[in-house]
C-alpha cells in the first residue's frame, strides 16, 4: 500500500471498470489530487527528474524498517496522477524490494504506454529510472 493508500491492483481495477481513456485520464488527475504537499524547499535541482515534459520533483525518505517512502510533485495535474502510480508500485517497500520490481510490467497493467504522448511515456519512464536510481543510492547507505 502506497503513501496514498493505493495499491497497484486497486488501481488496476478501477482503471478496468472505468473502460473508456476519457475516464481514465479523469480518474489520473483525481489521484493527483491526493498527493501530498511538496514542500517547497525540496523543488531543487537535485530532486528534478530529467527526461520529463512537464516539472518534476522526487525524492526518497528511509522509515525506521528500512522501507522507503516516495515524496513526489509536477507541476501537471496528469503527471501528478502518474505519481500515484509510481507510489502505489513503489512506494513503502525496501531497497531492494523496489529493485526486483518490473516498473514497465506493472505499468503495462494500465495500459498507459498506448495512451499517453511519447514525451508523457519517456518521462514516466524517466520517473521510474529514478526511482530505481534512488533505492540503489539508499540500498548503497
Amino acid at each position: 500500500m502506497s503513501a496514498t493508500g493505493h495499491s497497484i491492483d486497486e488501481l488496476v481495477g478501477n482503471f478496468e471498470l472505468l473502460g473508456d481513456w476519457e475516464s481514465r485520464f479523469a480518474y489520473l488527475i483525481d489521484l493527483g489530487k491526493e498527493l501530498t504537499p511538496f514542500d517547497p524547499v525540496d523543488r531543487c535541482d537535485q530532486n528534478r527528474v530529467h527526461g520529463c515534459q512537464a516539472q518534476v520533483w522526487l525524492k526518497i525518505e528511509s522509515v525506521d524498517d528500512g522501507r522507503i517512502n516516495i515524496v513526489a510533485d509536477s507541476d501537471a495535474f496528469i503527471v501528478k496522477g502518474l505519481i500515484v502510480v509510481l507510489l502505489a508500485i513503489y512506494s513503502g517497500k525496501t531497497s531492494e524490494e523496489v529493485l526486483a520490481i518490473d516498473g514497465q510490467a506493472q505499468l503495462d497493467r494500465l495500459q498507459l504506454a498506448s495512451h499517453l504522448s511519447p514525451t508523457r511515456k519517456n518521462g514516466l519512464y524517466a520517473m521510474v529510472q529514478r526511482v530505481r536510481e534512488l533505492a540503489e543510492l539508499e540500498k548503497a547507505i
